[in-house]
Order: structure tokens, then sequence, then C-alpha cells
């Protein structure tokens, strides 16, 4: 454990809270790959309410980031110095239907749609619930597949910005590309509505297991992955620029290259998030070299190394 963890009093300095502080509370266990060093506090927020009376009262310039539901982030072995915000209270995995639209908490974990959609008798987020992670991670990445994205059926959302204001937005303003947005690091999105559409349980069902069957078929499971490590070139497929160039056979210790898919790496055990972030700077290096192209990381690192 890093020296800043050790020694830390940040707790000391924060506002008081009905949600919970957990110093030094190490991000390994949040994370799909399972690995991190510790946050130096993370925060669990009530409600809303708790969260923007925090915003408020925060000390000025602390660094704050929102973890999802783990996937899609490589947390480095020395922890994420600042406040970490885990909106993972029963408030924030809420949901409620309107005429054609659905309002979940970003709490929430995408596998969840399943059952509400079946229980109502609605469809069109289908492709959401395979996707790992939560719904509020998912618009941050723009999280998409099987030919949709977030953007395609997200309405509005609803933030508390750094200010602790509680505000409105609507989706073109959150600036939604290819896995990835354009909107102030420091707005905190608490809730979403997004379009649905009336349609049987069983051709929503039938989509969802369709499209399950083929990620268990082409992509790993029962494996500590983050989901896919870069984004595509334009034009391109990361993989088969992974393949192409053997790029797939480089390991760092227990980090490797997933055989079902190479866009995927693993932790088959014992790696550091050292080692998985080596590895893929290998890969990256590697593809560079071989096709002068230049692979971006679609998992967002985040934190100090040890």
């Amino acid at each position: 454990m890093v020296g800043w963890c050790k020694k830390s009093r940040l707790k000391d300095l924060l506002p008081k809270v009905e949600g919970k502080y957990l110093p030094n509370e190490m991000m390994s266990k949040y994370t799909w790959f399972g690995v991190g060093g510790p946050a130096e506090v993370l925060f669990c927020p009530k409600d809303n309410a708790d969260l923007a009376d925090f915003m408020k009262k925060k000390p000025y310039n602390l660094p704050i980031f929102v973890i999802g539901g783990g996937s899609n982030v490589l947390v480095r072995d020395g922890g994420i110095p600042g406040v970490v915000i885990k909106l993972d209270s029963k408030e924030y995995k809420k949901y409620q239907l309107e005429d054609g639209k659905i309002i979940c908490g970003a709490g929430m974990k995408n596998a969840e749609l399943k059952k509400i959609m079946l229980e109502n008798n609605i469809g069109g987020l289908e492709f959401l619930v395979s996707i790992p992670g939560t719904l509020g991670g998912a618009v941050k990445t723009n999280a998409g597949c099987f030919g949709k994205e977030l953007k395609d059926v997200l309405l509005e959302a609803t933030v508390v910005n750094g200010e602790g204001e509680e505000i409105k937005v609507l989706a073109d303003d959150f600036n939604l590309g290819y896995r990835c947005s354009y909107f102030p690091d420091d707005w905190i999105v608490t809730q979403m509505v997004f379009a649905a559409k009336p349609q049987e349980k069983e051709t929503t069902l039938k989509i969802i297991e369709e499209q399950k069957a083929y990620r268990m078929k082409t992509q790993p499971h029962n494996v500590k992955t983050a989901g896919s490590t870069f984004k595509n070139p334009e034009g391109l497929k990361a993989w088969e620029l992974i393949k192409k160039t053997g790029s797939n056979a480089i390991k760092v210790n227990d980090a490797e290259v997933s055989n079902v898919h190479c866009n995927f790496l693993v932790n088959k055990g014992n790696a550091s998030a050292q080692d998985l972030e080596d590895l893929g700077n290998k890969i990256i290096e590697n593809v560079k070299r071989e096709t002068s192209i230049v692979l971006e990381w679609e998992v967002k690192r985040v934190g100090v190394a040890k």
C-alpha cells in the first residue's frame, strides 16, 4: 500500500454525509480484472441530496473519480488519490415506467434490464443487457454492441455537477461518440431516461438469448477481464490487427491475451495492474511497428503506479 494511503487523513477533511466513507478501500474488490490498489476514500452516497451536499462542501480541487460496475476500467496498483464515488445504494437501483420510456438509476446493472423488459412487455434495450457494468458507466463510454449504441436510446439524464447542482441534460448535450463522450469530468450521471417500445416478451427474450449465445461463443467468460481492450480504428478491427501481427502471443506474467477473442486481456490469476497495462502497451507497440497503426485504449486506466 502506498504511503499516501497509510498516512492519509482525507476522511477528516470531508463533509458529513448520510452515506458511507470507506478509507483505504481496495479497488480490486470492485473491478472485473480483480486488480487495483486502494481508493484514498470510497464514498457511497445515500441519494442525490447526499451526493449534491457532498459536492457543494467538499474541499476545493479534491480529485474525484466515479466507478460503475468495474468493467472497462483498470485501476493501477498504487490506488486512486482523492475520493472514489460509487452509486451503490438502493436509491440508484430503482426504475419507473412512463409511456414509451424507462427511467433507471445509474447504479442499476445493465443485466437487470432483462427482467424489467420481460415483465412489462417492452423492448429496444436488449443490446445493453449483455454489456457488463452499470447504466451510469454506459453513458460515459457510450456503450454499444450488435449495431446499437447507448446514444440511440438515451433521451435525457439527471446529473449532479461539480457545484452540487442537480440538472437535467438532454442526450445530445453529452456529445456521445464511438466509445466516448465529451461532457465535463465533474458531471456525475445519476439517472437516465431511455426510449422503449411495446414488444411481446417472447420476442424480447429471443433477441436477448441470441445475443447472449453469440457472446458466449465469441468472447471470454468466467475469467478476469474488462471487456474490449482497444477501440477499433476507423474501418478496421482491433482484434484482426492484434492477431495479424502476432501480438496475441505476448504475455506479461499472469496477464495474457484471451484465446477466445484477442481484443480481450485476461488476468489468469495473479497478474498485477502493472502487468496488464504493460501487456496492453506492448501490444500497441507491436501493432504500430508492424502496421503503422496506433491502437487506442478503450479500457480506462486510472490511479497511480505502485
